[in-house]
């Protein structure tokens, strides 16, 4: 399954509790912070809510060990 490079480029402060909720769910934790999650429709659905907030791009270590 491919992945998918999630970093939160804006804080959370002034965001509302359903979007500091689903920051937290993606996992990220501060500014500049990021993950490499499974591209799939939840994930997906959760960055979604919070585009304003993230940057998504390819993850390029895909296909290494």
């Amino acid at each position: 399954m491919d992945k998918i490079k999630v970093t939160l480029t804006r804080s959370t402060i002034g965001a509302n509790a359903r979007q500091r909720a689903t920051v937290a769910g993606l996992g990220l934790r501060r500014v500049n912070h990021s993950r490499v999650l499974e591209n799939t429709p939840a994930v997906r659905g959760m960055i979604k809510r919070v585009l304003h907030l993230v940057e998504v791009s390819e993850d390029e270590t895909v296909g290494q060990a």
